[in-house]
């Protein structure tokens, strides 16, 4: 059995660390199997050796960002656990990262893994990028932060957000309402980003104005975007043709970013995903950025991060084992 002390510079960063009830403490000591022991700003850790010094590393990664002002939650403490008992601990550093935007309601919004830092990234430094990962990596929802930040800062005029309207698995029938009313549905969570962003009232007005546009992807047929942030979302239910129309959308002055998840194609299956056929095909283009987030880049419930992890399992164990040449036996 090993002890090893950390210090921490003020109290308040210890009660940051420790979280309520010390959840994130109990965390540490579940994931490294140590004890620790808070007296004043002064932290024993106790276990193995190895887990021992595992355990330093990660109260010491907190208490890093707990004094660049970072709020230590869940997701964090989870993802800074990860880095440790990958090897990646010296990257805790860059978990601190500028604030993207701010919500309606005052909350910031930032990059919570490296992989959504590397994402953000790309977009501001790419005139296109393609965002591809499981459900909850933030793909759609950092885009629209990127998108609400361009806007406030005049770098753009306008946002547009459109996604293909293919029904996931399900169908729906015919829809009440006119045409606006049939296709919000397919267009809810991109409403959802919007309305979180900029608030209802702040959202209607850029809407009125012409400043804000939400479609479904057949509108931007025939069209010439210029000076906008243009959003596809759910792009791996796009077809080779739509996929390509859109691309060629761009205008000067534009940014277009693509988000999708290889995994949840719903279209028949006799048609090729857009998504598939574009990261092929613009793999090292100039100017195009194509980032890959993973199941370690989810920020949803945890949960979440092991259904995605099963499920990459699971279809990796379906995959055909590919035999050899067979050998016949001389008669």
């Amino acid at each position: 059995m090993m002890e090893r002390t950390v210090n921490a510079e003020r109290l308040e960063q210890i009660i940051e660390v420790f979280g309520s009830f010390d959840e994130n403490i109990k965390r540490i000591e579940a994931a490294f199997q140590v004890h620790v022991v808070n007296r004043g700003t002064e932290l024993k850790i106790q276990g193995e050796e190895e887990q021992a010094d595992q355990g330093v590393r990660a109260v010491e990664g907190l208490l890093a960002l707990a004094a660049k002002g970072e709020t230590i939650d869940e997701q964090k403490v989870r993802y800074l656990i990860d880095l440790v008992k990958s090897g990646n601990d010296d990257k805790i550093s860059a978990m601190a990262q500028d604030v993207v935007c701010v919500t309606a309601k005052g909350k910031p919004i930032k990059a919570k893994t490296l992989g959504q830092q590397k994402y953000l990234k790309a977009i501001g430094k790419h005139t296109i990028t393609i965002g591809v990962g499981p459900a909850g990596t933030g793909k759609t929802y950092l885009a629209v932060a990127q998108a609400v930040a361009a806007f406030r800062a005049k770098e753009v005029d306008r946002i547009i957000l459109t996604r293909p309207a293919v029904e996931a698995g399900e169908r729906l029938g015919f829809l009440p309402g006119d045409l606006q009313n049939k296709v919000d549905p397919y267009l809810r969570p991109l409403y959802d980003a919007l309305f979180d962003m900029l608030g209802p009232e702040t959202y209607s007005k850029y809407l009125e104005r012409g400043n804000i546009e939400v479609a479904p992807l057949a509108y931007m047929r025939g069209r010439t975007l210029d000076n906008s942030f243009i959003i596809l979302d759910e792009a791996q239910n796009t077809t080779r043709e739509q996929m390509k129309m859109f691309l060629t959308r761009l205008g000067f002055g534009s940014k277009i970013v693509i988000t999708g998840d290889v995994t949840q194609i719903d279209l028949p299956g006799d048609k090729i995903s857009g998504l598939k056929e574009a990261i092929r095909v613009l793999d090292g283009v100039e100017d195009i950025a194509i980032c890959r987030l993973t199941a370690s880049d989810v920020v949803r419930h945890m949960l979440v991060q092991r259904i995605v992890a099963a499920y990459d399992h699971y279809e990796k164990s379906r995959l055909p084992v590919t035999e050899g040449p067979k050998k016949f036996k001389r008669k």
